[in-house]
């Protein structure tokens, strides 16, 4: 599971596509903290008003391009192996299980080391690690790959799901933002399901989004038993 998770890890740092989102990441992460003194003294914010301020560049990019980076970067990490019948030669040393264990965490793992450094460069300008919005963030991303590892799972064609990512990736924020606002009973009760709902509440309901992670994973391990490979 370890060695699985180590090359996912290793791999996602390579490549041009991977440097593009790191930087779209950081670029407006760095220049948000930096100016955020600005608006602090021109709106009269209150301390914790300003520290969301620090922040707000990370949380605009997570939550209006975080699944697409995600999946932009990892919507074959599943099917890629089965479509290459490298997935047969991982079977014969280590289980579905840790497979898709590995997969997650080595995903995981890439996105944990750049929220770490974009909060670094936060507390660089605020003077302060804000733990909450760190852990909600990894709440929402730990959700978004366990997503796209079932959707690579579930889809057996590495193309079919780079085109379902640019889709999912634009369409998932919209309907998040919809369901957190629409009145209409028949699909109100639905923005509990979306991680975005508790990435803006300011308690630690963003511990569902772990829970919703997890339930995806378990499905994907249950659709993998299920097919050959």
């Amino acid at each position: 599971m370890f060695a699985i998770a180590k090359r996912e890890f290793f791999q996602l740092f390579k490549g041009f596509k991977s440097i593009a989102i790191i930087l779209m990441l950081l670029v407006p992460t760095y220049y948000f903290a930096k100016f955020s003194s600005m608006f602090e003294s021109a709106l009269e914010l209150t301390p914790d008003e300003a520290d969301m301020a620090h922040s707000a560049g990370l949380l605009v990019v997570m939550i209006v391009f975080g699944q697409l980076f995600v999946m932009g970067l990892s919507h074959d990490t599943m099917n890629r192996e089965m479509h290459e019948r490298t997935m047969r030669f991982l079977l014969t040393r280590t289980s579905r299980r840790s497979i898709v264990a590995g997969k997650f965490l080595g995903i995981l793992a890439f996105w944990f080391a750049c929220i770490t450094v974009s909060h670094v460069i936060i507390a660089i300008f605020s003077h302060h690690f804000d733990a909450f919005t760190f852990f909600q963030l990894m709440g929402l991303i730990a959700c978004q790959v366990a997503f796209t590892v079932f959707l690579s799972t579930v889809v057996p064609v590495p193309a079919l799901t780079m085109f379902m990512s640019i889709i999912a990736g634009i369409l998932l924020p919209i309907l998040g933002y919809w369901l957190a606002y629409t009145s209409n009973p028949w699909f109100s009760w639905m923005k509990y399901v979306d991680p975005n709902y508790y990435l803006v509440r300011e308690d630690y309901t963003f511990l569902l989004m772990y829970l919703d992670a997890f339930i995806l994973l378990l499905l994907t391990y249950v659709f993998f038993r299920r097919r050959g490979c």
